[in-house]
């Protein structure tokens, strides 16, 4: 049974969560990788380099919006290609631990999963634009 009295804040500590995780990549590729590095890396794996810079914006941005809680559910469910993107084009090849080398694709399997987790969820607790479900 679902707890309708904690469920909201619940949904908010997964969506918090999520939006550091999507923070903390993101700020990889623009501060440490810088842009130009990210672009070289895409190309690397076969893909192409203007796809970097849409992936950086996708991590700043989707991790804005379920941060602040705007339409946090559309952007929890946008996000999963992307991070089923990781699986196919760099961590899947790696094998199953995040530990192997490179990285499996265990992490960014089990992110996608809380990404379908807090769309089915909903916005949580304190969303300034709440997402209308279908």
């Amino acid at each position: 049974m679902i707890d309708v009295q904690s469920a909201p804040y619940a949904a908010l500590v997964l969506r918090v969560g999520l939006a550091l995780l999507f923070f903390a990549h993101g700020w990889l590729k623009v501060a440490v990788h810088k842009p130009a590095g990210t672009v070289q890396y895409f190309r690397s794996l076969g893909l192409p380099g203007a796809l970097a810079y849409l992936t950086i914006a996708a991590e700043l941005g989707g991790g804005a919006m379920l941060l602040l809680g705007v339409l946090a559910r559309w952007a929890a469910i946008a996000l999963i290609p992307l991070i089923l993107g990781t699986i196919v084009f760099a961590h899947g090849r790696n094998g199953w631990l995040f530990t192997n080398k490179d990285g499996g694709w265990e992490y960014p399997a089990f992110w996608a999963l809380a990404l379908a987790v807090l769309a089915l969820l909903g916005d949580g607790a304190y969303a300034l634009v709440p997402s209308p479900w279908l």
